[in-house]
């Protein structure tokens, strides 16, 4: 079989759809190509998206995010008049509060502290214990459950939508929530996939605003305007979900990293692990496509280091070249002290080498210290994912035999070595793009593209043929 030759596809026949990928700090739209021998992207608009803070705390600015949408896939479409569907996925836990008249408000941005107040509120009622084995979901202090307990204004909701599928609604009309991002929520029964009715009543959150739950190649609905009528298709709108539908897992033993803000790092089970041993190691059971679960813990990833640039480049007047900072890092001798990558010191905005030096217990480093400071973010991190592959395994009673790293991490050769370095295993890196590949490749399958009975296994060998990773072998 040629690089990505889909089966089932017409020979020359090349079919074309729009993935809006949305993460943490940017976000793109993407044509994604599928044929004979093809499995490609094409980025046709990208922007930025991050935090902005308001009177009452750290929001998303949604509609300049729907406007970059908006236009990206017009954009998409004037390129590409062949194009059959659209595909969205973002980041987990954050939503819209929709009533009569529309969005309440802003959404608010999961690093705003409000939510710290929510978390007492949920566990004064339901202890931590208990929602674990409901939902399979670690600890993590912005899940939506305890965003809802901080947010009045739910009780004046109609209902409330993720990220992706509030900018589903702005395209179709349609409220729905799809079900890998709705098992982020801590709502969602972790054996059933349904949403816990009684524990949103417990908590105080009316029923009504969990919307109707859809699987990932159903058709949400339909968008009509002056470039064409298109469905849009629920992917794996979580865009861990995505990814993990494009890590091209090379034993039945891998374990896998998507590796950008955040690193999501973990296994995908047939079943969730809900014993005291995951909850006590904060590790979560997610809802992935096809009704596989992604059994993972969200490790703090290159947002330590982006923030850290972002520092220095404000207080220098000019762009810190992150390509070259990497490069004199990687000269650096392997430091003797790390910090934990976890801690929650480094959880909001702010003046993150000062916070990472204070850990240390060293000074904030000059200009002349930053590739050895910068060595120690990439170190630890790594050694943070080694250490959490280890725990998957024995948690899930695996031997692990290879990490797969995906996402933007891929491209940062120190931090797959040094992953490599630190689980003793291998490393394979790649595709950079998973995400919007698994966007793309949900979105092919259900158009038919692949032809009938095509596994997540048969789309994941095309990646693998189309992306050939990069292997890390562990030094001695």
């Amino acid at each position: 079989m040629s690089a990505g030759e889909p089966v089932g596809a017409m020979p020359g026949t090349v079919r074309a759809v729009a993935a809006v990928d949305l993460g943490a700090t940017s976000g793109r739209v993407m044509i994604g190509r599928v044929g004979d021998g093809v499995l490609e992207l094409e980025q046709v608009a990208r922007f930025p998206n991050g935090p902005v803070q308001r009177a009452d705390g750290w929001h998303w600015d949604i509609e300049a995010l729907w406007g970059h949408v908006r236009d990206g896939l017009a954009e998409a479409r004037r390129r590409e008049p062949a194009i059959e569907s659209v595909g969205i996925d973002s980041w987990a836990v954050d939503y819209g509060l929709l009533g009569p008249g529309g969005l309440l408000a802003e959404p608010f941005h999961y690093r705003d502290e409000r939510t710290a107040r929510g978390v007492d509120a949920v566990h004064a009622v339901v202890p931590f214990e208990e929602l674990y084995r409901r939902n399979g979901l670690q600890f993590l202090p912005f899940n939506t459950l305890y965003q809802y307990a901080a947010d009045p204004r739910v009780a004046d909701a109609e209902v409330s939508l993720l990220i992706p599928d509030l900018l589903a609604e702005r395209l179709t009309g349609r409220r729905v929530a799809e079900r890998t991002n709705a098992s982020t929520t801590g709502l969602l029964d972790v054996r059933t996939g349904e949403w816990d009715h009684s524990l949103a009543e417990a908590l105080g959150i009316p029923s009504r605003v969990l919307p109707t739950l859809v699987d990932p190649g159903e058709t949400v609905g339909r968008v009509a305007d002056e470039h064409g009528d298109l469905p849009v298709i629920a992917v794996g709108s979580h865009d861990t979900a995505s990814a993990v539908v494009a890590v091209p897992l090379s034993t039945p033993n891998a374990a896998y990293i998507s590796c950008g803000t955040w690193g999501l790092v973990g296994l995908e089970l047939p079943a969730p692990i809900v014993t005291d041993a995951a909850r006590a190691a904060n590790f979560t059971n997610e809802g992935g496509v096809d009704g596989r679960v992604r059994f993972l813990h969200n490790v703090t990833g290159l947002w330590l280091l982006s923030e850290t640039v972002r520092a220095w480049s404000e207080g220098d007047g000019e762009a810190v070249d992150l390509p070259s900072l990497l490069a004199a890092a990687a000269e650096e001798p392997a430091p003797a002290r790390l910090f934990d990558a976890d801690d929650g010191a480094l959880a909001s905005p702010g003046d993150m080498p000062a916070r990472i030096a204070a850990l240390l217990g060293m000074p904030s480093p000059g200009a002349a210290d930053r590739a050895r400071f910068a060595r120690i973010i990439v170190e630890s991190i790594a050694d943070a994912f080694a250490r959490t592959v280890r725990t998957a395994g024995d948690l899930a009673d695996r031997e692990i035999d290879v990490i797969h790293l995906v996402g933007g991490g891929a491209l940062n050769a120190l931090l797959c070595q040094a992953t490599a370095d630190r689980s003793g295993l291998p490393v394979l890196a790649g595709p950079v793009e998973a995400t919007a590949l698994g966007n793309v490749l949900v979105q092919a399958r259900a158009l038919g593209c692949f032809g009938d009975g095509v596994s997540l296994e048969d789309l994941r060998r095309r990646v693998a043929e189309a992306f050939p990773p990069r292997r890390f072998d562990p030094r001695t």
